[in-house]
């Protein structure tokens, strides 16, 4: 499994458990998430993108349309299609995420 389709599962996981602080873990301790578009963020630090992930949580699940390592499309399972930009450190945490709709 790519690490992309990995930060997908964990994220649907999340999503289905609530349990965003585990999720949060994947990131970077300075990573930073943005949304092009969208009137939130940017949240820098890993603390930042666990209290955006707890006080604003994502309701859908999403699946992959393409796997990419560096730019991913995917569809929420409400409908609605996006990208994600992903930038990963050497250890192999979310560095940053940048997330586009459409």
């Amino acid at each position: 499994m790519s690490r992309t389709a990995d930060h997908v599962v964990a994220f649907n996981q999340a999503v289905t458990t609530g349990d965003w602080a585990t999720f949060a873990e994947r990131f970077a301790e300075d990573a930073v998430m943005s949304f092009v578009q969208v009137p939130a963020g940017p949240f820098e630090g890993r603390t930042a993108i666990a209290a955006a992930y707890r006080e604003n949580p994502p309701t859908e699940t999403m699946a992959l349309l393409d796997d990419g390592e560096e730019l991913a499309r995917f569809r929420w399972s409400g409908g609605g299609t996006g990208s994600m930009e992903l930038r990963w450190a050497p250890d192999g945490a979310v560095q940053a995420l940048t997330v586009s709709f459409d």
